[in-house]
C-alpha cells in the first residue's frame, strides 16, 4: 500500500504542467507534452514489463521501479529547463509505468479472486490520497515558500521508505509463469472482451488525466482567478476520487461489478456534460467532484475484469491492461490539440466526453 502511495507522483504531471507552461511561456499543445511524456511509456514498455517480470519476479520488478522514479524525482533539482523536465517526467513515466505493471499482479497473488475489486479499490484511494495532497502541496509550496519543485523533494523521501521497506520483507510468490513472448501478449487481444476492456482502460485513464491537466486551464479562462489558486481544483478531484474508492470497498461488497460501474459511469456523465455549461467556481468544482467520484472505481472494475477473465496469464494480462494507461499520454494531447483549434477548453472538453461516452455506450453493457 505504501508502493500504491510513490505510485500517484504520476498524478503530479497535472499541476506540474501547468507551472511550467507558466515558467516557460509554452502554448497548450506543449504543456501538454509534458503529461505526454509520462504516459507515453505505458505504451511503450507495459508487455515487456510484463515479460521481464516472469524473469525475474513482481518484487524484483515493483523495486526497479522505485529507484527509476527516485532518479526522475531528483533532475528539476539538478537543472531546471523545459528539457530537463521532459527528462524527469519521462523517468517518472518509466517508473511508473514498472510499479503498476508489477504491484497490481502482485497484490492479486496475496488475495483471493473474490476479494481483488475491492483491494485494488483500496490500493487505488490510497493512490488518489497521493494524488490529493500533491496539488495542495504543490500550491502551498510555489505560494508560500516560493518553489513549486519542493513537490519533488517529498515524493523522493517517500520513495526511499518504500524501498527500504520492501527491501526488508519477503513475499513468496510461487511458481513463476511461463516465459511469454510479444505475439503472445497481443494475441490476448484477440478475445473481444479483452479487447474492450482495453480500450476501456485507455479512454478512462485519459479522462483521468485530462480533468487533472484540464481543469486549471477551464477554471482561470471562465472564472479569471489565477493560476496559483487552480491547483485546488486538482486537490477537489482527488478529494472525491478518495471518498469514491472508499465507497466503493463498501460497495463491491455488496453489489456485483456490473451496478457499481454503471453507477459510477452516469457519474462520471452529470459532471462532464456540467463542464460544458457552468461558467462560475462553485460550480466547475461540483463537476469536477463528480467526475472524481465516478472515476474513482473503474479502473478496479476493468482489471479485475481482465484478470478474471485469464487468471492463468495474470503477468500477460498485467502488462497488456496497463499498456492502456498510455491513454494518459494520447487524450490529454488530444485535448490540448482541441483547445489550441477553438482557442479554448470547449475543444478538450468535447474530447473528454467522447471517453465518457465509449465507457457508457460500448464498455458497460459487456461487465460482468
Amino acid at each position: 500500500m505504501l508502493a500504491f502511495f510513490v505510485m500517484g507522483v504520476c498524478d503530479l504531471v497535472g499541476i506540474g504542467a501547468n507551472y511550467a507552461k507558466t515558467d516557460f511561456d509554452l502554448s497548450d499543445t506543449l504543456t501538454n507534452l509534458l503529461p505526454f511524456m509520462v504516459f507515453l511509456w505505458f505504451f511503450v514498455l507495459s508487455v515487456p514489463t510484463g515479460i521481464m517480470m516472469n524473469r525475474i519476479g513482481r518484487r524484483a520488478t515493483v523495486l526497479v521501479s522505485l529507484y527509476i522514479t527516485l532518479v526522475a524525482l531528483l533532475i528539476p533539482f539538478i537543472h531546471y529547463s523545459f528539457v530537463f523536465m521532459l527528462l524527469s517526467f519521462s523517468l517518472i513515466g518509466i517508473g511508473n509505468t514498472l510499479l503498476q505493471v508489477s504491484l497490481n499482479p502482485l497484490l492479486a497473488h496475496i488475495v483471493t479472486p473474490e476479494r481483488l475489486s475491492g483491494q485494488l479499490t483500496l490500493g487505488q484511494s490510497i493512490k488518489a490520497i497521493a494524488s490529493f495532497a500533491t496539488p495542495v502541496f504543490t500550491t502551498w509550496a510555489a505560494t508560500q515558500l516560493g518553489d513549486w519543485r519542493l513537490v519533488f523533494l517529498a515524493f523522493t523521501c517517500l520513495t526511499l521508505v518504500s524501498i527500504l521497506c520492501l527491501h526488508w520483507i519477503h513475499i513468496d510468490e510461487g511458481q513463476p509463469e511461463r516465459r511469454t513472448s510479444f505475439s503472445e501478449c497481443f494475441a490476448l487481444l484477440r478475445d473481444p472482451f479483452i479487447f474492450l476492456l482495453f480500450v476501456g482502460l485507455l479512454v478512462h485513464v485519459g479522462t483521468d488525466v485530462g480533468v487533472n491537466t484540464t481543469a486549471p486551464k477551464l477554471l482561470t479562462e471562465r472564472t479569471g482567478i489565477p493560476l496559483s489558486a487552480t491547483g485546488y481544483a486538482a486537490s477537489a478531484y482527488f478529494l472525491f476520487r478518495i471518498i469514491g474508492c472508499f465507497v466503493g470497498v463498501f460497495l463491491f461488497s455488496r453489489f456485483s461489478a456490473r451496478y457499481v460501474f454503471l453507477g459510477s459511469i452516469l457519474t462520471t456523465v452529470v459532471g462532464t456534460v456540467g463542464l460544458f455549461f457552468c461558467h462560475n467556481v462553485l460550480p466547475i468544482y461540483a463537476c469536477i467532484a463528480f467526475i472524481g467520484l465516478g472515476n474513482a472505481n473503474l479502473f478496479s472494475v476493468i482489471y479485475s475484469q481482465a484478470l478474471r477473465q485469464c487468471p492463468e496469464r495474470s503477468n500477460a494480462i498485467s502488462g497488456l491492461m496497463i499498456m492502456a494507461v498510455s491513454g494518459g499520454a494520447l487524450f490529454p494531447l488530444l485535448m490540448g490539440i482541441g483547445a489550441d483549434l477553438v482557442h479554448g477548453q470547449t475543444g478538450a472538453l468535447v474530447v473528454l466526453a467522447l471517453c465518457v461516452s465509449y465507457l457508457l455506450f460500448i464498455l458497460a453493457p459487456k461487465i460482468r
